[in-house]
């Protein structure tokens, strides 16, 4: 068998760095894509020390370019065909900022929303041509309800949600499946301002995030608890949500 062919966007992100070094535990070939090319050098230059059996290639490309986005996407499909796609990248905005400068805001909204499923839609183009692939993206649990200390992050992580729902149900009868996945607050350079008390360490919810992929899981909220700590939110009366400080 022909050893996976693994694509990670955003691959300088602390999470999809800890899930490429899972990956390269076997032998794989894996390609690197970010938004600096110096970065995600480093990164795939660490991968082949730990990992001297792999392929580990790096790409630099304008994550807000639809025409580079699909010409990436059909270069790397021509070479071989793509088994995984990891779509990790994305940011933190500050919500009073973002409400303050809407330039800000347009900004946050595309590198967290606009931007993945641009990527997501160009490599399962690919995908379909071939029948077969995993697409994963990761999105939150912020996008699971509007809440105002971080609305702006959240709706664009709402939309990632329901591009993704509508990708699932389109190639629901087919051998492509789209993963997606919510973590909770994570222990990252993206959050070393918050509290850190009770975040998930990235290299934990890397783990899930494998297991998720291999097993083709719709949505898989990372920790587990979150599922449930989302649900309650999500059912929350209005008249008691609006009382909340979250």
């Amino acid at each position: 068998m022909s050893r996976p062919r693994i694509v990670i966007i955003g691959a300088t992100s602390a999470i999809a760095e800890q899930c490429a070094r899972l990956w390269v535990r076997a032998a794989v070939d894996i390609i690197l894509i970010g938004r600096d090319l110096v970065r995600v050098s480093r990164v795939a230059a660490d991968l082949r020390v730990r990992s001297p059996q792999s392929s580990v290639t790096a790409h630099e490309v304008n994550f807000f370019d639809p025409v580079s986005i699909t010409a990436l996407a059909q270069k790397l499909a021509a070479e071989k065909a793509i088994d995984i796609v990891l779509i990790a990248h994305g940011n933190l905005p500050d919500q009073k900022e973002c409400e303050q400068n809407i330039t800000q805001a347009r900004e946050a909204l595309e590198i967290n929303g606009v931007s993945p499923v641009l990527f997501a839609e160009a490599f399962a183009q690919q995908m379909e041509q071939v029948g077969r692939g995993t697409i994963a993206v990761i999105g939150s649990v912020a996008g699971d309800r509007g809440r105002k200390t971080n609305y702006v992050y959240g709706a664009a992580k709402g939309m990632v949600e329901r591009y993704v729902q509508g990708m699932q149900h389109r190639f629901a009868h087919s051998k492509i499946t789209i993963v997606l996945i919510k973590p909770g607050p994570t222990a990252t350079p993206m959050t070393a301002h918050l509290p850190q008390r009770g975040m998930a360490s990235a290299e934990a919810v890397a783990s899930r995030i494998i297991t998720a992929i291999d097993a083709g899981t719709p949505v898989t909220y990372v920790p587990a608890k979150w599922a449930i700590i989302m649900m309650v939110i999500r059912h929350l009366p209005r008249s008691i949500f609006n009382k909340l400080n979250i």
